[in-house]
């Protein structure tokens, strides 16, 4: 798998070890098998691959009292339930790396499914069957919202999302009374109006989509929950209209994203209602990935494009 280390390998006598193979069971043929364990890069908590030696499978760790993004005034165990409980719900629906064990002992660790396969990211870098990938991924998202749609829907939540990232640029009070206002706009439109919210992925990056034997999995649903629908999919046409302008022209995703929102769309009409709303979750992907860290240059970049989203507004 791209973007992991060897750290080390644990034996018989290992805490944690002994637990994961507790959990497993009947899974391990070798009680006394050791464990190879590989930190994964760039994740937002500790996060390790444990590779049973001489088994021939895998499962994650993500050690939520271990954070290593910008959000860390949480209660872990809190959330280690609450994602443990969110993948037990869409893998009811989707293909996801399903949940296997939680533990508090252990720095509150969520161990899941191993997932190997080749991620969307690898697809964008490569464009190779990139729009039968991205109409694998409309579809995934696709059956998600439609089986677990609600009757109800909290507009303010969406704004609160939008907030949550500007606070956390600390941008001057000019840049940020500018957003503010454009938000306003967008907050008496009816464009951000909905009867239903819908349970949504919310972390929708391209290395949370892995390609595994023709079929797509979601993976890593900590941030998920109920929103617009619509929101998954602006974050995504923001991830792609991002690397490609990092690849030397934005213009080279718009493509892309028109067939990624018509192969999620039933007819025209949704096609339409869905772009005519898009901007705004688009800004909202901007501001997300402004977050992290860029050169002056760039992350001005990022704000004009968030900016340049919300005055779409109608």
């Amino acid at each position: 798998m791209s973007g992991e280390s060897y750290i080390n390998t644990i034996k018989k006598g290992h805490k944690f070890r002994d637990w994961l193979v507790g959990v497993l069971d009947d899974s391990i043929r070798d009680n006394n098998c050791r464990i190879n364990v590989y930190k994964i890069n760039s994740a937002s908590h500790t996060v390790c691959r444990y590779e049973f030696v001489d088994e021939g499978f895998s499962v994650m760790a993500k050690f939520l009292a271990e954070p290593k993004g910008e959000t860390k005034e949480y209660d872990p165990c809190d959330v280690m339930i609450d994602e443990y409980n969110n993948l037990k719900k869409v893998d009811k629906i989707i293909n996801t790396s399903k949940p296997i064990a939680v533990n508090r002992k252990f720095n509150c660790a969520l161990v899941t499914e191993y997932i190997s396969g080749t991620s969307l990211m690898w697809y964008m870098d490569h464009e190779n069957h990139l729009n039968n990938r991205l109409s694998d991924v409309a579809a995934l998202l696709r059956k998600l919202h439609d089986n677990t749609k609600t009757d109800f829907y909290d507009k303010e939540n969406e704004f609160n999302d939008f907030h949550w990232n500007l606070d956390f640029l600390n941008l001057d009070h000019y840049t940020r009374n500018k957003f503010n206002k454009l938000l306003g706009i967008w907050w008496h439109s009816t464009l951000v109006d909905e009867k239903h919210s819908y349970f949504i992925h919310r972390d929708v990056t391209p290395l949370n989509y892995i390609f595994q034997d023709n079929k797509v999995y979601a993976i890593d649903f900590e941030s998920s929950g109920y929103r617009n629908r619509i929101h998954d999919l602006g974050v995504l046409c923001a991830e792609l209209k991002n690397h490609f302008a990092l690849k030397g022209s934005d213009y080279r995703a718009e493509p892309y994203i028109r067939h990624f929102l018509w192969n999620y769309s039933r007819d025209e009409n949704e096609f339409r209602d869905i772009t005519a709303t898009l901007p705004f979750y688009m800004a909202y992907g901007w501001l997300r990935i402004a977050r992290l860290k860029w050169h002056p240059g760039y992350y001005d970049y990022l704000l004009k494009e968030a900016k340049a989203c919300l005055n779409a507004v109608k």
